[in-house]
Formats: structure tokens, C-alpha cells, sequence
């Protein structure tokens, strides 16, 4: 079921929606060669817990993960998309670097991503992580009052298409509010006009990810939750909760 929000509960999602924002600042602010994954972990555990929040990924276990997972933030670096697991993996000057976090604060959630390289970036990873995000904008002033979901899809796909990367199927965006994973689901690819009509008070995240070798196919590590591009290419990620507004799109998860 669609839940629509009121006006209160979006100023109180944008609560949550800033420490999250605050928490990928800080973690893109610490990440540096020779750091561990882990310690990028305990710096948004430090974030969350100086904001009196707590973590949605904690412990979160869906139907396809084999255990809970372990951490804050999921952190996928190189070849892997999404879900991450922070280990004791140090990073290395050219990685290139996925953070997804949320957070609740009073019952509400956030949820955001970003990717970004350590040290000077490679052209090509440059290029993929300007066009996920370009993506996530576009799928971002699609969502208006009176457009479709179909029409977010369609914006953030056609980017991803036209750049020659693939898009992993299974996995997009999502209704959020007092669950992190509500409905709808807001696939990165489809056809304009078709899905639910977005109303004043939906609340979703938009999340983009785009895979540097073109193929769309992926398949999950060992540790049953990190997902890897099938090629071994690259991948970024960029995500924002927004709520529709009759103002137009409200991006409640930055800093």
C-alpha cells in the first residue's frame, strides 16, 4: 500500500533526511587511501549516534540476505554495485566508492548514495559517476505532481542507455517513511506514462546505478549481500529521498 504523508511528516523525514546527508559528508570527508572500510563505518555510526538516530541497515535482514547485515552503511567499492558489507579492506588510491546510508529519527526514515573515487579519478570513472548523477537529477525533476513513476524511470534510463552503460534490473528506488522500503518500487529504466500517479506527500528514493561495461547482468558474493557487475566493470551509485510536493520536488536528504 501507498502511504501519502502530510506536510508534518515530511518536515520531520527532512530531519532524518539531514543526518543522513551529514553522514555521507562525513564519510566522504574521512575516506582516504590505507583507510579501512571499517573505520568509514564507525564514522557514520559516530554521526548517527551524536544525532540520536539509528540505522535502518542495521541488522536489516530481507528475504534474499543469508544473515543481518552487520553495518550502518553499505560501502561497494570498484566492480560492486550495491549492498557492500564494510570489512577490513583498505582503500587505495583510483578506487571508486559507493556509500548508501539511512537513518531514523522519531520513526521516520532517510536513505541516500553517493560514489566518488579516491585520489584523481580515471576519465571513465569520471564519466560514470557525472552520468548516474546527471541521472538522478533528471529522475529528480521528473517527480512532479501529476506525472508518473514511469516518467522517473524513463528520465533516469534514458541517460543511462544513451552513455552505453547497463542498469541492473532487479534493483531501484522505493517509497520510504516510517519503513525504509515502502511502495512503490521506482525502477531506473521504463517506459513514460504508466505506474502510480504521483501526489502531493509520496515520498520516495531515487537511486540510479549504472554499470560501466554496458551489460545489465550482476550476481551476488560470496557473503550473499554484496552485488558485483557479471563483467568485473565498475559501477556507481547516487541516491536521494524526495518528497512530491505541489512546489515541486523536495530533496530532504541533504546535509
Amino acid at each position: 500500500m501507498v502511504e501519502i504523508k502530510t506536510d508534518a511528516a515530511l518536515d520531520a523525514m527532512r530531519v532524518a533526511g539531514r543526518v543522513v546527508g551529514d553522514a555521507l559528508a562525513a564519510v566522504r570527508a574521512a575516506a582516504a587511501p590505507r583507510m579501512r572500510l571499517l573505520d568509514l563505518d564507525e564514522v557514520a555510526r559516530t554521526v548517527l549516534r551524536e544525532a540520536g538516530a539509528t540505522s535502518p541497515f542495521l541488522n536489516y535482514r530481507p528475504s534474499f540476505a543469508p544473515t543481518p547485515f552487520p553495518a550502518v552503511i553499505c560501502i561497494s567499492v570498484n566492480d560492486a554495485i550495491v549492498h557492500g558489507i564494510p570489512d577490513t579492506y583498505r582503500l587505495r588510491d583510483g578506487d571508486l566508492v559507493s556509500i548508501d546510508c539511512g537513518a531514523i529519527v522519531d520513526g521516520w526514515a532517510g536513505d541516500a548514495a553517493l560514489s566518488f573515487t579516491i585520489g584523481t579519478p580515471r576519465p571513465e570513472d569520471r564519466r560514470l559517476m557525472d552520468t548516474t548523477r546527471q541521472a538522478l537529477e533528471a529522475g529528480i525533476a521528473a517527480a512532479v505532481v501529476g506525472a508518473r513513476i514511469g516518467d522517473i524511470a524513463h528520465a533516469i534510463g534514458s541517460i543511462g542507455r544513451a552513455a552505453g552503460y547497463g542498469i541492473p534490473e532487479d534493483f531501484g528506488g522505493h517509497g520510504i517513511g516510517r519503513r525504509m522500503h515502502e511502495d512503490p518500487p521506482v525502477p531506473n529504466d521504463g517506459r513514460p506514462g504508466r505506474g502510480f500517479r504521483l501526489r502531493h506527500g509520496l515520498v520516495i528514493a531515487i537511486e540510479p546505478m549504472f554499470l560501466a561495461g554496458g551489460g545489465n547482468d550482476y550476481y551476488a558474493a560470496t557473503d550473499g549481500w554484496t552485488l558485483r557487475t557479471s563483467d568485473g566493470s565498475r559501477a556507481a551509485h547516487f541516491e536521494h529521498t524526495v518528497a512530491i510536493t505541489d512546489e515541486g520536488p523536495r530533496v530532504l536528504t541533504l546535509p
